[in-house]
């Protein structure tokens, strides 16, 4: 229904058309009258009616006067005038605010029936225009997102674009940029469903701040980006390690990432050939890795440096039981296979001679099912895969071995334990300074060791130490001040964080438990 308002100074017109016309049966209802100029002004801004009628010669403000200021205000409203007869030059004045239909009073319903008639059709055509452009807008601007993937696809791939290419595009996607771009390819790794890039694509445009364009390429993900100003390289760094964080933390996945050196729009095929070449250097820098032109040393392919290779260095770690001592030998191996940057097959081969050596020392039966596992090797991906893979090998070695000296173990253990009992009033015992300073050992290494043997981590076995202490300071000493427990036990000068830690592993403050009737042992 198309909304309609009367406007008429004389009440018997007024009333009568408002009366005679039918206007449900010509798609309209009578939303609103009015018996002047002024007064209907007012309510086309209340009732926004779609048609007007309206008489010309009214006090106050004419119909002429109401036309040109609705028109103004409100130009989509459409007037049909009332007119005297001598009137007609007067009125056509009003054509210039579009108004093309007038009735000579006295009129009657049918003639009124006859313009609104016309109306209510010139109204549905524009409707039904107005739906279809904005029903081909709403196509298209779903249809843009696939072109402007599509477009970044063909534009890195294909030979035949350039300037004029590029020029046309950015004006189709209204892109404001200095041409100076980056390219960044993402690349996940291991198995993946296909919904994850469209993941780490969503995630990727929601973190940076300016994302130009963005598409899927076979199992990548291409980003666009504007070159950053001076001084924002290392906020955009931040923002893609960000991305890879965020990825991981919802989907488990790690993603590997290529980040171009920047160039003009026009060279981004070569942009896009330098972001796959990045991504070859994932076997040595290993798989989530975030790399660069100068993560490669600035050259075109991996320069090989000379190799010193020592299989007995970490057999015989693995022998001795010493699990840090293997760890280190590993990570020596690794590195010294990145940083010469040999051929794959070549690296994949020293890999393998020290996986038999290491595996020698096994039953035969053993043995036989760890040389099964070679072809895994011959099958891994990155430098960071095979260090996972012997990494486990040398764990497990190294664990049999451990277990073979056990009583050694066991002998630096009770060590320790003699350590925290004389030094509970010491503010700075701690797993470091029993390792650096007492035993001359590795702090990671030992404090494995002490869980492994008591059950529990180092730091809170001094905690549990300490307060059990406590409780017995005070069934011995019942006015024994809490600053002083807090000193004698090695919280510094830290009374209220004692007192925190107390009543975390007995129940109640110190001088809750002081008060207590039945003061047990902890």
């Amino acid at each position: 229904m198309f909304r309609v308002m009367l406007v008429d100074d004389e009440r018997i017109i007024l009333e009568g058309i408002s009366q005679l016309v039918d206007w449900h049966a010509l798609g309209t209802e009578l939303v609103a009258t009015a018996r002047n100029g002024v007064e209907a002004f007012e309510r086309i801004g209340e009732h926004m009616p779609d048609i007007v009628i309206s008489d010309i010669r009214m006090p106050g403000m004419d119909g002429l006067e109401l036309v040109a200021r609705a028109y103004a205000a409100y130009p989509n409203v459409r007037f049909v005038l009332l007119s005297g007869f001598g009137e007609f030059d007067y009125a056509s004045r009003a054509m210039q605010y579009g108004v093309r239909h007038y009735l000579l009073k006295p009129t009657n319903e049918e003639k009124i029936g006859e313009a609104l008639k016309e109306l209510v059709a010139e109204l549905e055509q524009e409707r039904s225009k107005e739906s279809f452009v904005q029903n081909m807008r709403d196509e298209l601007k779903k249809m843009m997102p696939h072109v402007k993937e599509q477009f970044l696809k063909e534009f890195v791939t294909n030979k035949t674009y350039g300037n004029r290419d590029w020029d046309y595009y950015r004006g189709l996607f209204r892109l404001e940029l200095n041409d100076r771009v980056r390219l960044l390819l993402f690349q996940l790794e291991g198995r993946f469903e296909f919904e994850h890039l469209f993941a780490i694509k969503n995630i990727a445009q929601d973190l940076l701040e300016t994302p130009l364009l963005s598409t899927t390429i076979g199992d990548h993900v291409l980003l666009l980006l504007e070159d950053e100003a001076e001084g924002d390289y290392e906020a955009l760094l931040e923002r893609i390690y960000k991305i890879r964080d965020t990825f991981q933390a919802y989907y488990k996945l790690d993603v590997t990432i290529a980040l171009s050196d920047p160039g003009h729009i026009t060279k981004a095929r070569s942009l896009y050939k330098e972001t796959l070449q990045l991504l070859g250097y994932r076997f040595y820098l290993g798989e989530g890795s975030l790399i660069t032109r100068k993560d490669t040393g600035g050259g075109p392919a991996p320069q090989a440096k000379e190799f010193g290779f020592d299989e007995e260095r970490l057999t015989m770690a693995v022998r001795s039981g010493h699990r840090e001592e293997a760890a280190a030998a590993l990570e020596e191996l690794i590195g010294g296979l990145k940083d010469a940057q040999l051929s794959i097959d070549v690296t994949k081969s020293y890999v393998i001679q020290q996986f038999v050596a290491l595996v020698r020392n096994c039953a035969p039966d053993e043995m036989t099912d760890y040389y099964g596992k070679i072809p895994q090797i011959v099958d891994l991906s990155t430098l960071q895969g095979i260090q996972t893979f012997l990494s486990n090998v040398v764990d497990s070695l190294t664990e049999r071995f451990y277990e073979q000296n056990r009583v050694k173990h066991s002998a630096i253990v009770r060590k320790v334990l003699d350590i925290v009992d004389e030094q509970l009033g010491n503010s700075g015992l701690s797993l470091n300074w029993v390792a650096h300073e007492m035993l001359y050992m590795n702090a990671d290494y030992l404090g494995k060791l002490f869980k492994k043997e008591t059950g529990e981590k180092f730091s809170n076995y001094v905690t549990k130490t300490r307060i059990r202490k406590a409780t017995e300071m005070i069934a011995q000493e019942p006015d024994i001040k809490i600053f002083e427990l807090a000193e004698r036990l090695g919280f510094g000068d830290n009374p209220q964080y004692f007192s925190q830690v107390f009543k975390k592993y007995t129940g109640s403050t110190p001088s809750e438990y002081m008060k207590s009737a039945d003061i047990s042992a902890f």
